[in-house]
């Protein structure tokens, strides 16, 4: 009998002001297990960075994708990150050679794919190809706000990871918004706008 390939998502990045969302996919190899997955907002980061250079070298299969801080701000969040983890997942699909089998969604809602897909509340804490998911995509996300942190240093990308904190707000409110802010969230529509608070 064939082995059901699995595939975990999961993404990182609805939350900040700044930059993509990212979804990250994988499908786990049994014959090859990784120690110590769980939900990436548990691990250090250098646990996330350590376990993200395991899960590509033995996952069977991973992909990551991601929408833009453009298409976040024309369709919103929600559907931006739907669109994200359909693009890993179609990543993941060109790596694998196929599609996988069945999708599991951390979260409560599923982007629309030609397989079948079920949400699960809190998966990236009880389901592997999730955590691995999560950890692919948190990875991918804080080494995109290192590079831009490069790019626009008098934010604190680094520090915050573009997530609504008090000095990113004294940052926004000083420099205005730069090209990768999202425009459509009101904290940065607010001080676009020119309104404080």
């Amino acid at each position: 009998m064939s082995v059901i390939l699995v595939c975990g998502i999961d993404e990182a990045g609805r939350g900040p002001l700044v930059g993509s969302v990212v979804a990250g996919a994988v499908v786990l190899d049994p014959n090859n297990p990784i120690a110590g997955l769980k939900d990436s907002k548990k691990l250090t980061a250098a646990r996330r960075e350590f376990l993200f250079e395991q899960i590509i070298e033995k996952a069977k299969a991973w992909g990551v994708g991601e929408a833009s801080p453009a298409e976040i701000d024309d369709m919103n969040i929600l559907q931006a990150t739907m669109l994200a983890m359909r693009r890993a997942v179609e990543d993941l699909t060109g790596r694998l050679g196929a599609w996988p089998d069945k999708v599991l969604v951390d979260g409560n809602r599923c982007p629309e794919l030609p397989i079948p897909a079920q949400a699960i509340i809190k998966g990236d804490a009880t389901e592997p190809a999730i955590s691995a998911a999560s950890i692919i995509a948190k990875v991918t996300r804080d080494r995109q706000m290192q590079e831009l942190d490069k790019r626009h240093p008098q934010y604190g990308f680094a520090q915050h990871m573009g997530y609504p904190t008090e000095a990113h707000f004294a940052a926004l409110k000083k420099f205005g918004a730069c090209d990768e802010h999202r425009r459509s969230f009101s904290p940065v529509r607010k001080v676009l706008e020119g309104i404080a608070g």
